[in-house]
């Protein structure tokens, strides 16, 4: 039985106590929204030793990293020390989007290493057999799709991005678009090729309840894949964009008929001005679906810093609606990230998450922001470092400082300054 089934059932499952207990909720609130669609619990049933989260409705909003090998960089001991340090640095979940090496060993590593959970993209690893066994992608086979998603679930995926909500009418409304930057999802891009070459629909869509078939079998949390997400600001809210969430909307409900976890991915590059619209658009068109964006990047002129532009729109994202964010890393566009780019971009989107969560009013993100407010006014150094998102920097600062919090202002402290006054 799934947690969606189980919820319905009006079951509190462990994982559900456990979830609650880490959100400072009642089973009670986690059990309604699993069973209404707007909660998501991604641990495939396979999976033993594994720190569960919930993602959605009323939580802390979650961080998600990336890992995995490629054709031009394939060391999965170098991977399996990025998921060290994403999760050491507070990721929620991982995604191995391996395209490189042995894929399946690949997978092996960051499940045995992970303890939180993690996500796939089986299209990947679909595609790139089909290139070693058949000279391209577009030789791929409907049964090659499926076989994919089975293999990855039946090893522990907890979660997987699957582009399901891309047809024909996608395409076609894609190609009237004019879009600057086309397809940026390489999922998306396999597949609209695929469908292009063939004449055939996309079986993903087309023979969607069997995908939902094989996630329910492991509980794996279906997390319907962007295809044609926006590549650019200019893209933002193009007619493809909407095109995509009405019928990601229509599997929404499938999904939850057969008794399937499901979330929904979107942008990707979004303008400020566009952000709340586009969160609006895809709870209302998605039916309150738990929303997981990739930044949101508010700018495209920052390569390099792209892991703040992105904590810029997804701390406006997660304040909107957003329940789940894709950390960016300074690497984004311009290569593979190193482990101390892992650690930078989980960091970012911490701080982006957390400011989201005092705007939406999670359970204990102002007390947190209230309890270190009070330490930096009684000047508790200590206090200061064990409150800090990231402890570690904070103490390696005050190395050398003897007893004083900072120390930029020296005794024109005006925490102190005040404090003598007051005293008086």
């Amino acid at each position: 039985m799934t947690q969606l089934l189980a919820a319905r059932a009006g079951e509190i499952t462990p994982e559900m106590e456990r979830v609650a207990r880490q959100e400072g909720v009642d089973p009670a609130f986690i059990r309604d929204g699993v069973a209404a669609g707007t909660i998501v619990i991604p641990k495939n049933r396979l999976r033993k030793d594994l720190k569960p989260c919930a993602i959605g409705r009323g939580l802390r909003t979650k961080v998600n990293a990336l890992i995995g090998t490629s054709s031009d960089r394939d060391d999965p001991e170098m991977e399996a020390r990025k998921i060290e340090v994403a999760v050491a640095a507070g990721a929620d979940a991982i995604m191995d989007l391996s395209t490189g090496g042995d894929i399946d060993g690949m997978r092996r590593l960051s499940l045995e290493r992970s303890a939180v959970p993690v996500g796939s993209v089986p299209i990947y690893q679909a595609g790139i057999e089909a290139i070693e066994k058949r000279g391209g992608i577009v030789a791929m086979t409907p049964e090659d799709m499926f076989a994919a998603i089975e293999r990855q679930a039946a090893a522990g995926i907890d979660f997987m991005a699957i582009h399901c909500a891309l047809n024909f009418e996608v395409v076609e409304r894609l190609q009237m678009t004019g879009r600057v930057t086309d397809i940026v999802s390489r999922g998306g891009a396999f597949l609209t090729g695929w469908m292009l070459h063939n004449k055939r629909e996309n079986p993903l869509y087309e023979d969607f309840d069997r995908v939902c078939d094989i996630l329910r079998e492991y509980d794996v949390v279906l997390s319907l894949g962007d295809a044609i997400r926006p590549g650019c600001i200019a893209d933002s809210l193009d007619a493809a964009q909407v095109q995509g969430l009405l019928v990601a909307g229509e599997l929404v409900a499938r999904a939850r008929e057969k008794g399937v976890q499901v979330m929904v991915e979107g942008p990707g590059h979004v303008p400020i001005h566009h952000v709340e619209t586009t969160m609006l658009l895809q709870k209302q068109l998605c039916h309150r679906a738990p929303y997981f964006v990739l930044g949101t990047l508010a700018t495209d002129v920052a390569p390099g810093y792209d892991h703040i532009t992105a904590a810029i729109g997804g701390a406006l994202a997660g304040a909107s609606g957003a329940d789940f964010i894709c950390y960016v890393t300074p690497a984004e566009h311009l290569g593979l990230p190193t482990e101390e780019d892992v650690r930078t971009g989980v960091m970012a989107a911490r701080i982006a998450a957390h400011a989201a969560d005092i705007a939406k009013g999670v359970q204990g993100a102002r007390e947190w922001d209230l309890q270190m407010a009070r330490a930096r006014a009684s000047l508790d150094r200590r206090a200061v470092a064990d409150l800090a998102l990231d402890p570690a920097v904070v103490r390696c600062y005050h190395q050398g400082a003897g007893e004083e919090l900072c120390r930029r202002c020296g005794d024109l402290c005006a925490l102190r300054l005040v404090a003598e006054y007051f005293q008086q």
